[in-house]
């Protein structure tokens, strides 16, 4: 994600691109919160990343003190106090780079929020964590699958959960025709590989490899009830 902040490279557009497909939600929902209606949120979120690439305001992002997720929201609220003329809000289309976003299915989404009372803030952090953490499982999931182990993945995935009720080994055993020492190796890998893709995905969103431990941290409390 932070190699979109350079307006330079090659890449930048597109890794610009992939932000607002991978995280485009979460600013959505804050959107809503903060008391739009579904149109107007649409068009908000919209016109924000199309404005985010055009004022090149991705160079602003330190490397030392980034963490995008905050620079995100705080550009965000910035977007939505200033005072320029809604109408330029309502250009529905008018972000060309967005194109791919299903807004119906955000919707969806946002009204299947359970009741809480968690403030905009909060239900950003909260919905970020989980997207990044989706994000992770989906890559990961890939992974498996182009190495032809996507039913292994799928039937071990829940151990990455923390779920009390995963299956014993002896019975994902014999589910996958292969011995208990065997499972157990393959769910060490998998932990292990799950790991290094969630360390990966947050290396993106932070300026400092130093800050990947402390936003692991950040984003596990943002999903504590």
């Amino acid at each position: 994600m932070l190699a979109a902040r350079n307006q330079a490279a090659p890449q930048a557009r597109e890794a610009l691109a992939v932000l607002c497909r991978t995280y485009w939600y979460p600013l959505y929902a804050y959107i809503r919160h903060r008391g739009y209606d579904v149109h107007h949120a649409q068009d908000l979120t919209q016109d924000f990343f199309t404005r985010l690439l055009e004022k090149d305001s991705l160079a602003t992002v330190d490397r030392d003190k980034g963490k995008f997720r905050s620079f995100l929201l705080a550009a965000c609220k910035h977007f939505l106090a200033n005072a320029y003329d809604r109408a330029q809000a309502q250009k529905r289309g008018g972000g060309k780079i967005l194109g791919s976003l299903d807004f119906n299915a955000g919707e969806g989404r946002y009204s299947r929020e359970p009741a809480h009372d968690l403030t905009p803030e909060k239900l950003f952090e909260r919905r970020w964590a989980m997207t990044l953490l989706h994000q992770v499982l989906d890559d990961l999931r890939a992974e498996y699958e182009q190495a032809g182990k996507g039913s292994v993945f799928d039937r071990l995935k829940s151990v990455l959960s923390g779920d009390s009720d995963v299956a014993p080994y002896s019975q994902l055993a014999g589910e996958l025709n292969t011995s208990e020492a065997a499972v157990k190796m393959t769910v060490h890998r998998l932990r292990r590989r799950y790991r290094e893709r969630l360390r990966q995905e947050i290396a993106q969103t932070v300026g400092n490899p130093a800050h990947v431990e402390q936003e692991i941290r950040d984003l596990f409390a943002a999903l504590r009830p």
